[in-house]
C-alpha cells in the first residue's frame, strides 16, 4: 500500500492527490467501515489531514459516512466499471469460465500481468475447490502462479528481466526462487502452450493456466482452473484450459488456433 507521508518534493496538487489515493488504498479486503483514526494509522497522515480529505471524499461519494465510520462508496465502483479499459475481455471471457467451472467444479481465473504481479479481472469459484485469497482486483506475484507464468512464457525478454529483478519472493515451500529453473519452466510453457503450477501459490493447490496471444503471439492475459492438489489432475485439465485460451484468442482478435492472423 502506497504511503502518504510528507514530501516536500512533491507539489500542493501532486501530494493532495496523493494522500486521497493512500486514503482510498487504506482499505483492504474484508473492511466494511474504518474509522478517522485507523485511516490515520494505515496512512501516516495526521487525524486532521485525514478528516479534511475524508470530507472532500464523501461530498465527491468516492467514501460513505457511517455513524463515525466510513465505507467505500458506490461510485468508486461505478468509475471502475468505466475505467476498466479490458472490460470487453471479461464480458467476452466469462462463458467460457463459467462452462470450465461447470464442468470441472474447480475455480476459474482470467488475469492480466501489471508489473511483476498478475491481477484477477475475474475469479469464478468452484463448488469442489479450495478457498483461495485470489479475489477480482486482488494481485499475487506473477512467478507464483499458473496464469503468471503463463502469461511471461509469452511476454518480451525485458518483462521476464524485471520479474527476476525484482526478485522472487518465496510464497510456499515449492515456490520457484530461482531465475534459472523459473526460465527453463518458461521455455517449456513456450512449447506446450500450458503452464502448471503445482503448490508455488499456497500448500495443497495446483493450477493449469494457458495465455490468451494477441496477433503477435505475445500474452495479453491468461485463464487458469486451481484446485486441490489431492483431487485435481492437471494433466486432465489442461487440455480443456488451452482449449479455451485458444478460443477467446479467436474471439478477440479474429485469428487462427495459433494465433496468427
Amino acid at each position: 500500500m502506497r504511503t502518504a507521508g510528507r514530501n516536500d518534493g512533491a507539489s500542493g496538487d501532486g501530494l493532495v492527490a496523493a494522500r486521497l489515493a493512500a486514503l482510498l488504498e487504506a482499505f483492504r479486503p474484508g473492511d466494511e467501515t474504518l474509522g478517522v483514526s485507523e485511516l490515520a494509522r494505515r496512512t501516516g497522515l495526521a487525524k486532521t489531514t485525514v478528516h479534511r480529505l475524508v470530507g472532500h471524499l464523501t461530498d465527491t461519494g468516492l467514501l460513505e459516512r457511517e455513524d463515525s465510520a466510513v465505507r467505500l462508496g458506490l461510485r468508486l465502483f461505478e468509475i471502475g466499471q468505466l475505467a476498466s479499459p479490458r472490460r470487453g475481455l471479461v464480458e467476452a471471457a466469462r462463458p467460457y469460465l463459467a462452462d470450465l467451472r461447470e464442468a470441472t467444479r474447480n475455480t476459474v481465473h482470467l488475469a492480466i500481468l501489471e508489473g511483476t504481479e498478475v491481477v484477477y479481472l475475474d475469479v469464478l469459484r468452484g463448488p469442489d475447490a479450495p478457498t483461495l485469497p485470489s479475489r477480482i482486483g486482488g494481485r499475487f506475484p506473477a512467478h507464483a502462479t499458473g496464469v503468471g507464468k503463463a502469461i511471461l512464457a509469452f511476454s518480451a525478454e525485458s518483462v521476464v528481466n524485471q520479474v527476476v529483478d525484482a526478485g522472487l519472493p518465496r510464497m510456499s515451500p515449492k515456490t520457484i526462487t530461482a531465475p534459472g529453473l523459473l526460465r527453463r519452466q518458461l521455455t517449456r510453457i513456450r512449447e506446450d502452450g500450458i503452464a502448471l503450477e503445482r503448490e508455488e501459490s499456497g500448500v495443497g493447490v495446483v493450477c493449469a493456466a494457458s495465455p490468451l496471444l494477441d496477433a503477435r503471439g505475445v500474452a495479453v492475459a491468461a485463464v487458469s482452473i486451481s484446485g486441490w492438489a489431492n483431487r485435481m489432475r492437471t494433466e486432465r485439465v489442461a487440455p480443456a484450459v488451452r482449449t479455451v485460451a485458444l478460443a477467446l484468442t479467436r474471439t478477440l482478435s479474429g485469428s487462427t488456433p495459433d494465433g496468427r492472423k
